[in-house]
């Protein structure tokens, strides 16, 4: 899992859990695991909106 001091690879997936336009969970990890984390939080909260999609990366990031 990565963690807030490590940069996400280009291959890393962020999951995110929406109530409305808020976030209120967001998790970024390897495809594999943030696909399980997604089918667990969906069935976890049926009512609200679970997306993935790849990792973006601060360019301005040093």
């Amino acid at each position: 899992m990565t963690t807030l001091t490590e940069m996400p690879l280009p291959t890393d997936r962020c999951v995110r859990v929406w109530f409305g336009e808020h976030v209120i969970a967001e998790y970024t990890d390897e495809p594999e695991a943030a696909l399980r984390y997604q089918a667990a939080m969906t069935r976890r909260f049926a009512s609200l909106r679970v997306t993935i999609e790849p990792t973006v990366r601060d360019v301005d990031a040093t």
